[in-house]
């Protein structure tokens, strides 16, 4: 495909669209497209000039004081190669006219109330807890009403606006299944449905517990617009082409091949836009944010569909899957039992201090891009505090024959826990009756349930 003629590419007050990369390009279309064009018979108009020398492409003027200037933003990074200071832009306050009224409550309550909202935090997430975020429906999504997004993520929301449906139900993905993976530990991923913050000041910290949900959160948004892409539900994106190569014996490429690589890349746009900071706290999130991502692409695998008289399968059709997301939640489930500690060094540079993490203990294998890391210690999540968002274990059900986290001695911090005993009422005796159906009867059965004192 070759590259898209400037025009077609201008963005939002003139930015750089190219910062997503000439592939990421081919797929997305922006929506609205102001402010630049080839030619102009006004001298002072702003005209279109090669980026770099290289296929991108900037809106220039002749004027030095125009604001048709590139954005460039940097990020982060682990291994001592530290950014620059980023230039910070305030949003429009026109975004809280747009902010659904209860949104805007809860915003103006953590303001007024004093609490603080740390800037990395990544309040967007609350999208996830929104119906109407979740389907653009008859009313179009309004990206002004999301709380929580930087100025390149209400651009990438405006401009592809398909693409946020999927975004938000990449992140209520990844909180299922956080809550799912930690369903039998102290913290179990609680969230919080009145608040901003949905994980409350547990993601305050950068321990192993918000590592974890970085990267769940980060491969949920790519796994969902990568299905999203291949159920055909958006226009601007569909099934891989590039991976196909020769088939193999006995079977052949057919189906939907899902763009895994087009679904990282709008993860990795989107979720990663906020951490531009020069600070061990966005070196840390977008290391394991790219470490979620990175999982979704080690576990694709061919899915083959049989074809012949009777099963007999002389034919096979395969094409390139996505596993389970269950499977990710296991992977990264892993990486938060052996996450790399680290610690903060900070480097005074001309453009003024930057921050850089390395592995704490040399003796011990760096980590690679799909480890997790983290470098502050994490609460016992015992007791309630409020101040380290803790809900404590008291009441909670635990596993009275299990020795693991699960069981009643480690989830009860050793407080002991209370026996009673539950009725259920479950269906038995099912019977198959030719043809064709299954009728069953109710039982009671008594169950007993332990929970932390």
């Amino acid at each position: 495909m070759p590259f898209p003629e400037p025009e077609l590419w201008a963005g939002r007050e003139g930015r750089v669209i190219d910062r997503l990369n000439y592939r990421l390009i081919s797929y997305l279309r922006p929506r609205a497209l102001i402010g630049c064009s080839l030619t102009s018979s006004n001298p002072a108009a702003p005209r279109w000039a090669p980026e770099g020398g290289g296929c991108g492409w900037r809106c220039a003027s002749d004027k030095p004081e125009s604001h048709f200037q590139p954005q460039v933003d940097f990020v982060p990074t682990i291994g001592g190669v530290a950014p620059p200071l980023h230039d910070r832009r305030q949003t429009s306050s026109s975004a809280l006219l747009l902010m659904e009224p209860h949104l805007l409550g809860l915003l103006l309550g953590l303001l007024l109330s004093g609490t603080r909202v740390l800037a990395g935090y990544p309040i967007w997430w609350s999208l996830a807890l929104g119906q109407q975020y979740t389907s653009l429906g008859s009313q179009p999504l309004l990206c002004g009403s999301i709380p929580g997004l930087v100025p390149k993520q209400l651009r990438f929301c405006r401009n592809y606006i398909e693409i946020m449906p999927s975004v938000a139900e990449g992140v209520k993905l990844g909180i299922q299944e956080c809550q799912h993976q930690f369903r039998g530990r102290r913290w179990n991923c609680t969230t919080i449905d009145d608040s901003l913050a949905i994980f409350g000041p547990v993601l305050d910290k950068a321990t192993r517990e918000s590592a974890f949900v970085h990267a769940i959160a980060s491969a949920g948004v790519a796994f969902a617009v990568t299905r999203s892409c291949a159920e055909g539900t958006s226009t601007i994106c569909g099934c891989d082409s590039h991976h196909k190569g020769p088939p193999g014996e006995g079977w052949k490429w057919g189906g939907c091949s899902e763009d895994a690589d087009f679904g990282v890349l709008v993860s990795r746009e989107f979720a990663d836009a906020r951490e531009n900071r020069p600070d061990a706290r966005s070196a840390m999130n977008k290391h394991n944010n790219e470490a979620g991502r990175t999982t979704i692409l080690d576990h694709m695998h061919l899915k083959c569909k049989c074809h012949g008289l009777s099963g007999s399968c002389e034919v096979k059709t395969c094409w390139w899957a996505q596993p389970d997301f269950r499977a990710i939640g296991d992977f990264l489930k892993d990486k938060y039992d052996s996450a790399s500690e680290m610690v903060v060094e900070k480097h005074r540079e001309s453009r003024g201090w930057v921050e850089t993490l390395r592995a704490k203990y040399a003796l011990f294998k760096p980590p690679t891009e799909r480890d997790l890391v983290y470098y502050e210690n994490s609460p016992n999540f015992c007791e309630p505090n409020p101040e380290t968002g803790s809900f404590g274990t008291r009441d909670r059900t635990c596993n009275v024959t299990s020795h693991g986290i699960d069981g009643c001695d480690l989830l009860c911090c050793g407080r002991g826990h209370n026996t009673r005993t539950e009725k259920r009422k479950e269906k038995c005796h099912c019977v198959f009756h030719w043809c064709c159906y299954v009728s069953c009867q109710e039982c009671v059965r008594i169950y007993d349930v332990h929970t932390c004192k």
